[in-house]
């Protein structure tokens, strides 16, 4: 990668922890559209790496804050973090400008409108800011890295095989999604349609429909879906709010074992849908790690530095691919979580 700058002197830890712990954090939910930020102490010269997720105060990015804390106190860096309390893309927005105030020296974004938000990294961009893209991309953007989960491909069709699977290999299944415009999403569903179509020909794909990031929202779509045909066999939940949610419709319904659901679930919100079978498999990634990898990626570009195409995060994340071509680090494979292993994680 080319950098514009030079670059700035990194304070740094003595060694990287040979595990990542994981601490919840509580956040609370203010007025104003954004809840308070969070940020490790550092020196003058340690980086500032700011974070702003689609939306603060659900678990999936507590999770991401707390890996981000955990790296930048090894690390050296100051860590940032503030987003909205609904799933709004101009009270995010208003966010990033307000970092963009703050002269921080990298910002990451979660994106709600990735369209919207390329004027803004942009804007950071001219600002002298080092801007970058994670859990969701802004891919026409100007942002130099975007820090990614998993591959839409890899995501997308491991979702559909873990529910047609749960389906017992026929029947018809709907998509109740979260965001209309969001990128992350919306590439994953669109692998699962080719998917279905192309290798499972007695699987229908009914409907997609939008909850937002509205959990109750996303169980009431899931009732309507299942009222409006009966012969439903499956729902995926395409987010971390949907994905309990459509998982508490089924078992309200008592269609627990005659409508599967797979989804995209933190670990202890899907556990007790997971124990009970109203949800067959959660598709998932390590949280914290990807909130650890936002950070880490965060003090290579205020340090000007280049990712390798193989690099060494830490003990959790080795070998952690950069494609130069996408300009993405990738985290890694999905993991699945069932009722088996969902006891192993800790968020």
């Amino acid at each position: 990668m080319t950098r514009r700058r030079t670059p700035r002197t990194l304070t740094t830890a003595a060694a990287l922890a040979a595990v990542l712990t994981l601490a919840l954090s509580s956040c609370g939910q203010g007025s104003g559209g954004s809840a308070t930020s969070d940020e490790s102490s550092g020196g003058s010269s340690s980086p500032v790496v700011a974070f702003v997720p689609k939306l603060q105060g659900v678990p999936y990015f507590e999770a991401m804050n707390s890996g981000g804390k955990a790296a930048c106190e090894e690390l050296g860096c100051t860590w940032k973090y503030q987003g909205p309390v609904e799933a709004d893309a101009a009270a995010q927005a208003d966010i990033v400008r307000s970092f963009i105030q703050q002269k921080v020296d990298v910002l990451f974004v979660a994106p709600n409108d990735p369209d919207s938000m390329a004027p803004l990294l942009k804007e950071a961009a001219d600002a002298g800011i080092e801007v970058g893209t994670t859990d969701t991309d802004a891919p026409s953007s100007v942002r130099e890295v975007f820090v990614n989960q998993a591959t839409a491909q890899g995501l997308g069709q491991q979702l559909t095989d873990s529910m047609v699977e749960a389906m017992g290999g026929k029947g018809k299944y709907a998509i109740v999604s979260c965001g209309e415009t969001a990128e992350n999403l919306n590439s994953w569903i669109a692998v699962q349609k080719e998917y279905t179509a192309s290798k499972y020909p007695d699987v229908q794909i009914t409907d997609i429909v939008y909850a937002g990031e509205d959990q109750a929202r996303a169980t009431q779509m899931a009732t309507d879906l299942m009222n409006a045909d009966p012969t439903l066999t499956g729902l995926v939940g395409e987010c971390t709010s949907s994905a309990p949610g459509v998982a508490q419709a089924v078992q309200d319904a008592g269609k627990t074992g005659t409508v599967f659901t797979v989804g995209l679930g933190t670990p202890k919100s899907m556990a007790p849908y997971l124990t009970a079978g109203s949800s067959s498999a959660s598709i998932l990634w390590n949280v914290a790690n990807l909130g650890y990898l936002t950070a880490w990626a965060g003090t290579k570009l205020a340090g000007g530095e280049d990712f390798a195409a193989t690099n060494e995060v830490s003990a959790d994340l080795s070998d952690v691919a950069y494609d130069s071509g996408a300009k993405m680090l990738l985290l890694g494979p999905p993991l699945i979580i069932t009722k088996d292993n969902v006891a192993d994680f800790d968020y």
